[in-house]
């Protein structure tokens, strides 16, 4: 069970950077490390994180927590050493953010729902020192495509750019399943990768005004789909047949198996 002591967080909290302080003076490798080095494996670790989330896994949240938590520390025990900040300028720099923008907690802003925050967030945004000069801007160029559509629609639902009645979105889609279609029997390649896109884009707004995370729900798919077909893969060796020589209705027996056993459910 968590300890809520605020002063056994504290403890916790030093006593890692006295650990961190002593590797980076006395270990081969960390004394070594730089941003550029660090950089693949941050991403890494945020990459095994975000695994650990779709798999509801407490336990290895923890430790990809701890891990992702390491990099931030340590990125900050450079710049110190650099002369540029330090841990402490990190956090107070977060709980000024934090409290500017949530003027309706630390201000006479009224906000009674979640719906009525992010109206105001792109605002507030743009009011700091270094926000963002667009509404769009804030978002990073190098996101994975699907969470960076839903990103660059949620920013802009913010400031009121979006559907009136998210029922209206169904009609979008289905106009936009039709532009595929007649693409694909024109057979105009550049064109059908273009209507492809819109598709997508479509979906994943659906999705977001349905509370669904795209990025999620694709990847738990992905998951379900992949734990499937190991099973025909597991199930035709064991009936010595090999997949390229099986033939559909082969394989779709051995599907219906594995959905009957929900493999690849979360």
């Amino acid at each position: 069970m968590p300890n809520n002591s605020k002063d056994t967080k504290l403890k916790a909290f030093g006593e890692l950077l006295d650990v961190l302080d002593i590797l980076r003076a006395k270990c081969p490798w960390d004394s070594v490390q730089t941003n550029e080095s660090l950089r693949p494996n941050t991403i890494e670790e945020t990459m095994e994180l975000a695994e650990a989330i779709i798999e509801c896994d407490n336990d290895k949240m923890r430790k990809e927590l701890g891990d992702v938590l390491l990099h931030i520390l340590f990125y900050s025990v450079i710049a110190n050493e650099q002369s540029h900040f330090d841990i402490a300028d990190v956090c107070n720099s977060l709980r000024e953010k934090l409290i500017f923008r949530h003027p309706h907690i630390f201000g006479d802003t009224q906000a009674d729902n979640a719906q009525q925050v992010r109206e105001n967030w792109e605002v507030i945004k743009m009011k700091e020192k270094d926000g963002n000069k667009s509404v769009l801007s804030g978002v990073p160029s190098t996101l994975p495509s699907l969470i960076k559509a839903e990103r660059v629609q949620e920013k802009a639902a913010n400031v009121g750019f979006d559907w009136e009645n998210r029922e209206d979105v169904w009609d979008k889609v289905k106009e936009e399943i039709n532009e595929v279609e007649q693409e694909i029997k024109a057979g105009n390649e550049v064109n059908t990768e273009k209507e492809f896109g819109d598709l997508f884009f479509a979906l994943v707004n659906a999705a977001r005004l349905y509370g669904v995370r795209p990025d999620n729900a694709l990847e738990k798919t992905n998951r379900k789909f992949i734990a499937r077909f190991n099973h025909i893969e597991k199930r035709a060796a064991q009936e010595g047949l090999k997949l390229n020589e099986m033939t559909l209705i082969q394989m779709d027996k051995f599907w219906d198996e594995a959905k009957s056993l929900h493999l690849g459910e979360i």
